[in-house]
C-alpha cells in the first residue's frame, strides 16, 4: 500500500508541475509567440497562424498593454489550481474529490475549446492542440483516481470502521 501512495504522490506532483508551468507560459506570451513565429515557415498554415497571433498580441500590447493583465490572471489561476492539489498530495483518500474535480476540468477543456474556439475564429487544427491539454492532464489524474479507488477498497476490507490503515501511510 505504501508503494501505491508513493506512486499517487508522484503523479500528483507531476500534474502540479505541468499545471504550474502551463500557467507560467501565459505571462510572456508576446516573446514566446515571436519565437514560435520564427520557427515555422510563413507560407505554411502553422507559420501564417503563428505570425497572425504574434501580431495580434504585439499590437494589442503596444496599444492596450492592460489587456495582457488577462494573461497574468490566467497564469495565477493555474498556480492556484496547482496549489489545490496539495490536499490529495497529503491525503489522497480524503481529497479524492480534488482529483475528480481535476478530471472534470480536463474533460471540459474539450467542449470549451471546440465551442469558444469556433466563435473566436480559431482554426480547427489549433483547437485540437488546445483539446490535447485536457487529454494530457486527464491521464495522470486518471491513474491517481484508479489507485486511490483501489486503496479505498483495500482499506475498507482491512478496517471497515476507520481509515486508520491509510492514515498511518499518509502521515
Amino acid at each position: 500500500m505504501r508503494k501505491q501512495i508513493i506512486i499517487i504522490r508522484r503523479w500528483i506532483i507531476f500534474f502540479m508541475i505541468i499545471l504550474f508551468f502551463s500557467g507560467l507560459t501565459a505571462m510572456p506570451a508576446e516573446s514566446e509567440l515571436l519565437f514560435l513565429s520564427r520557427c515555422f515557415p510563413p507560407v505554411t498554415p502553422m507559420g501564417e497562424w503563428m505570425e497572425r497571433i504574434y501580431l495580434g498580441v504585439a499590437n494589442t500590447n503596444k496599444d492596450y498593454p492592460f489587456i495582457a493583465y488577462g494573461f497574468d490572471w490566467l497564469a495565477f489561476a493555474h498556480f492556484i489550481l496547482a496549489i489545490l492539489f496539495i490536499g490529495p498530495l497529503r491525503d489522497p483518500l480524503r481529497n479524492k474529490w480534488v482529483i475528480e474535480f481535476g478530471m472534470i476540468s480536463c474533460a471540459l477543456v474539450i467542449p470549451f475549446a471546440l465551442v469558444a474556439g469556433y466563435f473566436r475564429g480559431i482554426p480547427f487544427w489549433w483547437r485540437m492542440i488546445d483539446c490535447s491539454f485536457g487529454l494530457v492532464g486527464i491521464i495522470p489524474l486518471g491513474i491517481c483516481l484508479k489507485k486511490i479507488n483501489r486503496l479505498s477498497r483495500i482499506n475498507t476490507k482491512e478496517d471497515p470502521e476507520t481509515d486508520s490503515v491509510i492514515n498511518t501511510l499518509v502521515v
